[in-house]
């Protein structure tokens, strides 16, 4: 007698849920946000060094400038926003700046300090890129959320290898110009020449960063409009 062998039905397969669409913004929102943490991570504590430095001297602009940056990283964190990477970034400089000069009581070696750092940030971003972990990739969460998958893309990646070696160049740019600047002009000067330096510099940097991003996020389908 056989037993007749009876044939479990196969599992049905359960239908993989589509992945959620990105969110696309628009270039406004992101000019906007690129804009306001440029300003609040870079322009806004030059702006009150540099008016504290024109009327009351470079020791309470060092302080002001310090607690500027400590205050605005307080208030964030109070009301639960994110912090942007180029607001801590100036403030670990900041803090190190103050440090140094207060220690030494040396004003030259607090202008001397960002030109310096602006060479290891160059250092920074050449290096990165050998490694094969571009430095502009870490930061592009300040603008718009990116996640492993929108890195790994192609037309991505060689955009942060891009802004990341462009970034290497005016870094090093600022900090070259910088330097002769301080050893060949007096503090009068090297102020406010500094300063024009720093703003160009920045105003380089964020047009060409969303010109590049705003042509690639368009490639991407990332971009409205």
């Amino acid at each position: 007698m056989t037993v007749a062998t009876l044939a479990l039905p196969a599992p049905l397969a359960v239908p993989l849920e589509p992945p959620l669409p990105r969110p696309r913004v628009g270039l406004g929102a992101v000019a906007r946000r690129a804009g306001v943490n440029l300003g609040i991570g870079c322009l806004v504590p030059a702006a009150v060094f540099y008016t504290l430095f024109a009327v009351a001297g470079v020791w309470p602009a060092i302080v002001a400038t310090l607690g500027w940056s400590y205050g605005t990283l307080a208030c964030r964190a109070l009301s639960g926003r994110r912090t942007c990477g180029l607001l801590l970034l100036t403030t670990a400089v900041l803090t190190a700046r103050t440090a140094v000069a207060l220690a030494t009581d040396s004003t030259f070696l607090y202008f001397l300090q960002p030109i310096v750092t602006d060479a290891l940030i160059a250092a920074a971003f050449v290096v990165s890129l050998h490694r094969g972990r571009p430095l502009v990739a870490r930061l592009a969460g300040d603008f718009y959320p990116v996640d492993e998958e929108l890195a790994a893309r192609p037309r991505v990646a060689r955009l942060f290898r891009g802004l990341t070696a462009a970034w290497a160049a005016l870094w090093l740019t600022k900090s070259t110009v910088g330097l002769w600047l301080l050893l060949t002009q007096p503090l009068e000067t090297y102020v406010p020449a500094k300063a024009l330096l720093v703003l160009a510099v920045h105003v380089v940097a964020l047009v060409g960063t969303l010109g590049a991003a705003a042509y690639v996020a368009r490639r991407e389908g990332l971009l409205r409009g």
